[in-house]
């Protein structure tokens, strides 16, 4: 019988960030997801749909439902688009879970991985609850506005700022030559 290489037999000894917080991981997730969803419902529980509230001369409040992805991307493809996003939420914040389950190299990998999973959820929810995600920060200069977003939005953008900056962490260049591979 050959040996398993080194590595696949046992955890990698740099992952182990993440490794028996699993459930605590999961409940900051759930956390994010839900304060997400609560802000939601104060936003359409307060401020009906189209509305805006000014709050300074370059931020406002508003109640819009992006029936697409970032930045309305898909917003127009005819509703194809809600099962596909849908699917696509709920495969990467499985994957990102069983990452974080399995053990991440870097505390900074796991805040990034946590915060996409909730922020992914958060969207997912409305998804499947109402269609469309809900937005309602407008930010904007005189008459230009960029799209509207919600606190999912934030915790996803950050999060994949935070994996690009974990990518220039201690052994992201090394660790294929430490196997034997190329760089």
């Amino acid at each position: 019988m050959i040996p398993a290489p080194a590595g696949l037999a046992e955890p990698r000894p740099e992952a182990v960030a993440s490794r028996g917080r699993s459930w605590l991981l999961m409940g900051v997730a759930a956390l994010i997801l839900v304060l997400d969803q609560g802000v939601k419902w104060i936003v359409a529980a307060k401020l009906p749909q189209g509305e805006s509230v000014t709050v300074t001369a370059w931020f406002n409040l508003v109640h819009v439902l992006n029936p697409g992805a970032s930045f309305s991307f898909l917003a127009d493809a005819g509703g194809w688009q809600r099962n596909f996003l849908t699917a696509v939420g709920m495969a990467v914040s499985v994957a990102l879970a069983v990452l974080l389950w399995r053990g991440v190299r870097s505390r900074l990998e796991t805040t990034a991985y946590v915060g996409l999973i909730g922020g992914a959820l958060g969207n997912v929810a409305d998804r499947l609850r109402i269609g469309a995600v809900v937005d309602y920060l407008d930010l904007h200069w005189r008459d230009m506005h960029w799209p509207a977003f919600n606190l999912a939005d934030i915790f996803i953008v950050g999060s994949a700022a935070l994996l690009v900056l974990a990518s220039f962490g201690p052994g992201t260049g090394a660790r294929g030559a430490e196997r034997g591979g190329t760089t």
